[in-house]
């Protein structure tokens, strides 16, 4: 089986995904499930010297990206205009990349964002729902940015109601391959795309724990694996803590991923997860 490329490039910054990189949760959400509203003002805009503040201790911290994301896809979430989550997400975007010297990248699935990412410094697209909104595949190749897909079964309003499958790896897998397909048909070469499995989305614990087990055999797809658990419930249903106390469990599950293929890590917690990806990483250099 061939591997996927050491050296990725995210628009002209490169990352040797032969080991593997932290990318940084920036929400500019109110509802998020874990950090909702932290980013805003009481008037619910911006806070931008908060955002600033967080987004440099996440770099000083070894955050090698930044996701920036202005809609919330927990459990039961709804949508939102593209006009508010351009007014969210592009100033923010504009002012990280004055100011840092690392990746961009937006978590976003509207295709009005999407088409506004080059010319804001964006080196990622990173969506949720893997390109599959209208007209979404085609602002994404007309960026000629990198992509990530990643895979959810339903939407983010009913994905929890009772998620089902044949075979979670083989299912992800296929979908994940089919979503491939279509980029590249599209336009976006294969050394353009990341893969996410969706860990909480539309996923059962059981499920999550066998797709995190078995996240090796995603590596037939033959493309970097970014990975995001980080305070999620599977964390919270195996160790019994809040949002805000499940660093460890956290910590625990992004080390089993790496080293069963994860290339990128994203998280609340850059500081302790870039120590924890130190170790791996040395590890990963002697195999």
């Amino acid at each position: 089986m061939n591997t996927p490329a050491s050296h990725f490039d995210f628009a002209g910054k490169s990352l040797d995904l032969s080991i593997s990189h932290v990318m940084g949760i920036l929400n500019i959400t109110p509802d998020s499930f874990s950090d909702g509203g932290e980013l805003l003002s009481d008037a619910g805009k911006v806070n931008f010297s908060d955002v600033m503040k967080r987004a440099e201790a996440m770099v000083r911290a070894g955050a090698a990206i930044l996701d920036v994301g202005g809609e919330s896809t927990r459990p039961g979430a709804k949508g939102i205009s593209s006009e508010e989550e351009i007014n969210r997400v592009m100033p923010v975007m504009e002012r990280l990349r004055e100011s840092f010297d690392v990746v961009l990248s937006a978590d976003t699935s509207n295709p009005d964002v999407i088409s506004l990412c080059r010319d804001a410094g964006v080196g990622l697209i990173n969506d949720v729902r893997a390109l599959s909104r209208e007209g979404a595949l085609e602002a994404a190749a007309q960026s000629g940015l990198p992509v990530c897909l990643m895979h959810m079964q339903g939407t983010p309003e009913n994905m929890q109601a009772d998620p089902v499958y044949d075979d979670v790896v083989n299912d992800i897998s296929n979908y994940l391959e089919a979503r491939v397909n279509a980029c590249i048909k599209s336009g976006i070469g294969k050394e353009k795309i990341l893969l996410d499995p969706g860990f909480g989305f539309g996923k059962t614990l059981e499920h999550n724990l066998e797709l995190l087990s078995r996240l090796g055999e995603l590596q037939r797809l033959e493309l970097p694996l970014l990975i995001g658990i980080s305070r999620k419930r599977m964390i919270g249903l195996i160790t019994g803590r809040r949002e805000k106390d499940r660093l460890s469990g956290g910590l625990g599950a992004a080390v089993v991923g790496v080293m069963n293929g994860a290339r990128i890590v994203r998280t609340h917690d850059v500081a302790e997860t870039v120590d924890a990806l130190k170790v791996c990483n040395e590890v990963l250099k002697l195999s």
